[in-house]
């Protein structure tokens, strides 16, 4: 899995990025480092990245200019490392389409082992999803060209969130806990961390709301998790 794969390092204290960069390449990873946002988005346009470890407070254009950016433009796993410990901002930071949040002061190994989850999740998402087309009321979804389109307008997805939506429409009316949905999409045990999951479901029913012409698509099942349901 780490043969031609680039990270990108986007962190402007110089010894953060060195203790980040030295474990990467440690571990057999190609490593690009960047210290501002404006230099972080120039190499992510040229630099054929695989993942963007990114820090939050950055001169130039900040590390929230830079997730916009990656999520406009590209699906690669993004992991933001940041000192700020705020819950909103995390919440904010998740729903913008980061794949992952770490707060500093943070164990190497455990920045490492996130790593190799997270490009692995996004390796088996892209290469385990078999039918071409597949469809529920007003929603389509195109597993070829990674297309969603809701009343034939496109949507945009994130990587985590094509794989969820996936999973509810090929199992209409199927209660799935958070667990499932998290072992499932993530590839890794569940340990409680409900926030993430209800970030990501709040996500999707936004953006299937915004074009759809049914009022309830995903419907929570109070104290167990959440289902597509198939009458409205």
């Amino acid at each position: 899995m780490r043969k031609n794969t680039k990270i990108l390092v986007v962190e402007d204290d110089i010894s953060i990025n060195k203790l980040l960069c030295d474990m990467l390449r440690q571990n057999g990873y190609d490593i690009i480092s960047a210290f501002s946002g404006t230099e972080a988005i120039i190499n992510i346009k040229y630099g054929n990245i695989s993942m963007v470890l990114l820090d939050i407070m950055l001169p130039g254009k900040n590390g929230e200019d830079v997730l916009s950016y990656i999520r406009k433009e590209m699906d690669i796993p993004t992991i933001v490392i940041s000192a700020r410990e705020e819950i909103d901002l995390k919440v904010k930071i998740l729903k913008m389409g980061a794949d992952d949040y770490i707060t500093k002061p943070f164990d190497i190994d455990e920045v490492l082992a996130r790593i190799e989850t997270n490009l692995r999740r996004y390796k088996i998402g892209k290469n385990t999803i078999n039918e071409d087309v597949i469809s529920f009321k007003d929603i389509k979804m195109n597993n070829i060209q990674r297309e969603v389109t809701v009343n034939d307008k496109l949507i945009e997805f994130t990587n985590i969130e094509y794989k969820i939506l996936n999973i509810f429409i090929k199992n209409p009316n199927k209660v799935f806990t958070k667990a499932n949905l998290f072992e499932s999409v993530w590839e890794d045990e569940f340990l409680g961390d409900d926030n993430t999951i209800t970030v990501h479901i709040s996500n999707i029913r936004n953006k299937l709301s915004k074009y759809g012409i049914h009022k309830e698509y995903i419907q929570t099942v109070w104290g167990i998790g959440y289902k597509l349901i198939d009458k409205n």
